[in-house]
């Protein structure tokens, strides 16, 4: 069993800023399995369960803010006996440019609240697929309203090749073939 555990703030007001990029990728990635959510409260999260040959996966969307994320990794990750190496969390990352995505296994948060967060109450040994939220923009205004601003119409087509490669990335997770890279899909 595998857990695919994407980060993002659960209210519509949220839903097309850069800190809900990781929930994008899910509902994207779900949408091509033909599964849906279900809301689970005593796991603070909307779930969704596929199977892919012999596997089968569980898709989360954590219903606290982001930076509690890691009150639902615990939850879902005891409910179900996951091992947090069986585990695939999605985020975006101010700290990598638009356009680029990460791949590792481990690490610190490296500044991200909700990584923190799961490390906190998870460990620090699940593999991250990063997704680059970074622009001009987010060295001149606070970190805390860059995250949470409105992708522009320009980021959203930026974006578009991202997710093609993150669900790539999800795939290889499940089939037990992802490796740790860094992946430009931006036009130079």
């Amino acid at each position: 069993m595998k857990l695919i555990f994407a980060l993002g703030n659960p209210e519509d007001r949220y839903s097309d800023t850069r800190h809900n990029i990781g929930f994008k990728i899910a509902n994207s990635w779900l949408e091509t399995k033909g599964g849906s959510f279900q809301n689970k409260p005593k796991l603070k999260a909307e779930l969704a369960e596929v199977s892919m040959g012999d596997e089968k996966i569980i898709v989360a969307k954590p219903s606290t803010y982001y930076n509690l994320v890691g009150e639902s990794y615990r939850a879902i990750i005891d409910f179900y006996k996951i091992s947090p190496e069986d585990t695939l969390v999605i985020h975006d990352d101010i700290a990598i440019n638009l356009g680029a995505v990460r791949i590792r296994s481990g690490g610190s948060s490296g500044g991200n609240n909700g990584i923190k967060s799961i490390i906190a109450h998870g460990g620090e040994n699940s593999i991250r697929l990063r997704i680059g939220s970074a622009s001009q923009l987010s060295s001149r205004i606070p970190k805390s309203n860059y995250v949470l601003g409105k992708l522009s119409t320009s980021d959203n087509k930026s974006l578009l090749e991202v997710y093609k490669t993150a669900l790539g990335a999800i795939d290889d997770f499940i089939a037990g073939s992802i490796t740790q890279t860094t992946i430009n899909t931006a036009k130079d």
